[in-house]
Parts: structure tokens; C-alpha cells; sequence
């Protein structure tokens, strides 16, 4: 047995699949032919980058895997390279929806095993949630796509799921460090159903086979209590770690001051934020697929406090026809606009009912239709006025586990199915939004949730830290000076930090928070090559200011460094043609 593992860069013009031993030792030949076998590979998986999505359309030699396919084979020989080229083309024809790629290339495919004198293939689909829409289809269309082989007589396919974990756990709390979507469900008006929604969408996440946990944060009126019946309902407390077990009730872990056995609370804004830290933050949630955070009605204290100690994934917001809902969900939607938290999706409850064949409109329409085109949030969902749904929130019984088939659970499974896709996009799009091109020695940034992707200097992004560590807070005065930094600075580490910035580490020890705000502003690379093979040093590209910038102004420093790029350019250009 070898164990292989293949790692294929990205945008490269001469990408060389690497081998990495597992403990094995790899003849010159052996390496020769798998070099050339993955080489074969990732030309037949050449595609189009922006095909049908109104972007520029642009050929990709290689697509870079999120995580390396591990291959298994039973001999070394040309024979087993073939199968293994035959079984990685056959899977690469079925494409994730959510990201537009094959699920070869999102690095979904594991364990690999072939075995050509029995004709036996067997895999696993490493998918990024349990709850998977359409892992019921990959697992059938990879079946069928691999028994269409000739050779193959025999498929074996296990489906498995990411580990939960956060995007990243740096300052997270640790009871929410294995805690993968914290989601957020508002409306910032009472009486709406929000509580409803919250609990109904946290089971029917359940149902589709994620790990979910339910967080209600209203102090004053706490609603969890009433619409679940958990068999312990009061929360027990860790004496050595000081930690808080969370209730359980037909799997979901459950959290809410209703279940402290504190009686009614009567307390101040401050203390209660305390408590709602200390309810959320200690809990040892344990290994979350998704937390459904059942916000109170408002924009104040706990409502900041929930958006500041946590990071939320994204936030589904729920209204009801009239205007005077609309009104206050507008305030609700600006409010996580501000704080860099998505909008995935609304919900219009208790929107309409059926009676003798027509469908009636009791309280109007057009709120949430209102709320979708205002603020560009392209899911809606409509809520009929049944009063089953109310019964079952009384009963404590959800609607979804009581009533599945019914019409409200459809409803809801849609709405679970939406946050699943959505959370998956975001992550992705946010663990990918700031870059580094080594090859060009430019830091790539593609904004969440916008089409827009530019390139940077790394010195310009350095020199305009805005940290007390590079200007002085009370005088505003620049501590960092230009010529502290090197112009061949590179950063070290550059990873995620909630929907708004990234955290970069620098050669020097400093880790630099840059806002996407930020970026945004900078001056921006031009004339930028085509990322190439690291051993192959590029000319620098021409750095430019944003035509936008404040009042059409350049700063000292971005005029310097303008400068010193163009001069840089200019001898590089000057060099290439005397040779």
C-alpha cells in the first residue's frame, strides 16, 4: 500500500503536482510517472472561470485543491495510474452548486482506493456540513459516474462531513471554538414570530443531520422554556471549570435564562449584558454544525454585545406584512449592515391563509417583498397563518418534528436548506477574500459579497496600519515612519477575521488588522502578470492611488511609494531589454 498525497497550485501557467511521502520511499521513476499522470490530470480539468456569472470570463490551467486527495493503490504501475486518472475524471463531471466547482477540486474526495484485479473503487465524499443539501445526489452521481468505468465492477462510497470548527478561532470564546455558524435570527420588533422561526429552523437544520444548538437571548422574555419540553430544565454548572451544561431536547442543545431557575429578570442594560455574555460564552457548546441565536427585539445593548463578543456567520430576519413591522426591520437590517453581518434571507410570517380555493392577505403585503428589494437580500420566505404552528410553539413541540410534511415544515426545511448554502458561500468567500501571491509578490483582495478584486502592495498595506502601535490615539500623529518598512516586506500569515477584515502577520513579529474598508482605499497594483512558479521573479507591477480617495487627494506616503514602484518598473523594463 502507498499513500499518496497530490497538491496542485493554483492560477499557475507550469504548476508540477508535488508528492508527499507518507513513510514510503518513492523511486526517481515512480515519482517521473505520477508527475506526469497528475500532469495529464489537471489539463483534462481545465475550465472557465466566470462562464454564465456575468465576470470576465478567464482560462485556469490547474484549480487548486481545499484539501489534498489522499490516494490509496494496490501496485505502482502505469496500469493503476490510468484508474486512478479514469476515477478522478469521472468524479471531477459532478459540480458543487453552491461553489461552482467540481468536487474534485473543492477537495471533497478521500481515500481513494483502486483496485484493478478485482475492479473495486472505493472512496469518501468529505463534505463541509452534515447537513448537506445535495449530498444524497453527489453520493448517487458519483456511484454511477465511477460504475460507468469499463474496469470497474464494484463502488464503495461513504459520505462524511468537516469536522466543526469556526473559520477561525483566534478570540473566539472557548466554549464556541468548535462551533462552526453562529446565526442570527432578528427582527427587532416583538410579536412577529421570530422565536418561531428561530426554533423551527434549528430543527429542521437537525433534520437535515447537522449538530445544532439554540441560544435564546432574550432575558426579559425568555421563549425557549415554552416551546420545548427538554426532560432536565434547569442548566447545570461545571464547579471545576465554572462551565454551563446546555439542556438537551431531541438533540439540540438548548440555552436560555428561562432554564437558570432565576425567576423573573429585573435588571439593568449593563447586567444584562453580562449575563448574556456569561450564559453564551461559558457554555461548553461542544462540536456545533450551527448556533441559532434567538435575538431580542431592539438595536440596543444586547443586541451589540451578541454582535461583539461573538462572530456571527450571518443573520436571517423576520417580519410580518404590515408597514409598522417593515419600519423596525429596517432598523435591524442597517444595524448588521454596520457590523459586517449578511443578511441571508427573510422571512414574512404569518404572511396569508386558504379558504374556499382563493388565498386571502389578511394584513396586506408587500413587507417582505419591501425589505428583499431595499436591501438586496434575494431570499425570501412566506409564513401561512396556520394555527397549528402557534399550537405546537404552546405544546413545546416544534412544528417541523411534529407536523414534517406539513406545509409550515416545508417552508422551514427551504429556510434551512438557504442557510445552509449561504453559510457555506460566506465561509468560503471570507477564507479566501485576502490573499498572497508570492510569485508576485502582491496581496490579492476580493471583497465578500462583491465581484470586485484588486491587488496590493504588501509594504503599502504595512505603512498604513492604523493601530495605536502606527499612530498616536490622542494626537494623530504618524509613529510609523515610511522608511521603517522595507519595500520587499511579506507577510507571513494573512488569515480571517469575522465578514469585515483580516489579521496579518508580519516578518517582524506585528499582527495587523486590515479592515476590508481599509483595503478598499488603498492605491492598488496595475499592470499585475499572471501569478507564475515561485522560482520565477516577476517585474513589479505600477502601484496607482483609488480614483475615489478622499477629495481626489494622494497621501505623502502613497505618492513615495507610487514613485519608488514606477522607478522600480522602469529599471526592471530597462534590464529586460538589454538582454
Amino acid at each position: 500500500m502507498v499513500a499518496l498525497c497530490v497538491v496542485l497550485s493554483s492560477f499557475s501557467s507550469s504548476c508540477t503536482p508535488k508528492l508527499v511521502n507518507s513513510g514510503k520511499y518513492f523511486t526517481t521513476a515512480m515519482i517521473q510517472r505520477y508527475n506526469v499522470l497528475f500532469q495529464r490530470i489537471t489539463n483534462s480539468m481545465s475550465l472557465r472561470i466566470g462562464a454564465g456569472s456575468g465576470l470576465p470570463s478567464k482560462r485556469v490551467s490547474c484549480v487548486r485543491l481545499v484539501q489534498p486527495i489522499s490516494i490509496t493503490s494496490k501496485a505502482t504501475n502505469n496500469a493503476e495510474e490510468d484508474a486512478v486518472r479514469d476515477v478522478l475524471t469521472a468524479l471531477s463531471t459532478i459540480i458543487d452548486p453552491d461553489f461552482g466547482t467540481d468536487i474534485v477540486s473543492c477537495g471533497f474526495i478521500k481515500d481513494l482506493e483502486t483496485d484493478l484485479s478485482t475492479g473495486q473503487v472505493s472512496f469518501r465524499l468529505e463534505l463541509t456540513t452534515p447537513a448537506c443539501p445535495v449530498k444524497d445526489m453527489f453520493e448517487q452521481q458519483a456511484k454511477e459516474n465511477v460504475a460507468a468505468i469499463k474496469w470497474v465492477t464494484k463502488v464503495n462510497v461513504t459520505v462524511s462531513a468537516q469536522p466543526s470548527r469556526p473559520l477561525i478561532a483566534d478570540g473566539v470564546p472557548i466554549g464556541l471554538q468548535r462551533v462552526s455558524s453562529i446565526i442570527a435570527v432578528s427582527s427587532c420588533k416583538g410579536g412577529v414570530g421570530k422565536s418561531t422561526v428561530a426554533v423551527n429552523l434549528a430543527y429542521s437544520l437537525a433534520g437535515m443531520g447537522a449538530k445544532v444548538g439554540i441560544f435564546d437571548a432574550d432575558i426579559y422574555g425568555p421563549s425557549l422554556p415554552t416551546m420545548v419540553n427538554p426532560e432536565q430544565r434547569v442548566l447545570q454548572m461545571v464547579a471545576e471549570t465554572k462551565s454551563i451544561l446546555p439542556t438537551e431536547y431531541l438533540g439540540v442543545k438548548l440555552v436560555s435564562f428561562g432554564f437558570a431557575d432565576q425567576g423573573s429578570a429585573i435588571m439593568r442594560g449593563p447586567m444584562v449584558s453580562g449575563v448574556i455574555n456569561q450564559l453564551l460564552t461559558t457554555t461548553e457548546w461542544g462540536d456545533l454544525d450551527y448556533l441559532v441565536v434567538d435575538f431580542p427585539p431592539g438595536t440596543g445593548d444586547i443586541q451589540l454585545t451578541l454582535c461583539q463578543i461573538v462572530p456571527l456567520t450571518a443573520a436571517v430576519i423576520v417580519t410580518t406584512p404590515q408597514k409598522l413591522a417593515f419600519i423596525d426591520v429596517a432598523k435591524g437590517v442597517r444595524m448588521f449592515s454596520k457590523l459586517k453581518v449578511p443578511c441571508v434571507a427573510v422571512v414574512e410570517n404569518m404572511c396569508y391563509f386558504d379558504a374556499d380555493g382563493k388565498r386571502y392577505y389578511p394584513f396586506g403585503k408587500g413587507s417582505g417583498h419591501q425589505v428583499v428589494q431595499q436591501f438586496g437580500i434575494s431570499h425570501l420566505f412566506e409564513l401561512p397563518i396556520r394555527p397549528e404552528l402557534s399550537a405546537a410553539g404552546d405544546n413545546g413541540i416544534p412544528e417541523v418534528v411534529q407536523n414534517p410534511q406539513g406545509e409550515a415544515a416545508n417552508a422551514f426545511s427551504s429556510l434551512g436548506v438557504c442557510v445552509v448554502q449561504q453559510c457555506a458561500k460566506l465561509r468560503q468567500q471570507v477564507a479566501t477574500a485576502v490573499t498572497y501571491e508570492p510569485s508576485i509578490r502582491a496581496i490579492r483582495v476580493k471583497i465578500p459579497g462583491t465581484q470586485e478584486e484588486f491587488f496590493l502592495h504588501p509594504a503599502t498595506v504595512r505603512r498604513n496600519d492604523r493601530s495605536a502601535q502606527s499612530i498616536d490615539e490622542w494626537t494623530g500623529e504618524q509613529r510609523l515612519r515610511y522608511s521603517d518598512i522595507p519595500e520587499n516586506i511579506e507577510p507571513q500569515i494573512i488569515r480571517p477575521l469575522g465578514n469585515y477584515a483580516a489579521t496579518i502577520t508580519w516578518p517582524d513579529g506585528f499582527n495587523q488588522i486590515a479592515p476590508f474598508d481599509q483595503l478598499q482605499a488603498l492605491e492598488r497594483l496595475v499592470d499585475v502578470p499572471e501569478p507564475t512558479n515561485e522560482n520565477i521573479r516577476p517585474t513589479t507591477p505600477i502601484l496607482v492611488s483609488k480614483e475615489n480617495t478622499s477629495e481626489g487627494q494622494t497621501s505623502e506616503h502613497s505618492g513615495l511609494t507610487a514613485a519608488a514602484s514606477l522607478l522600480t518598473h522602469a529599471k526592471a523594463l530597462k534590464a529586460a531589454k538589454a538582454t
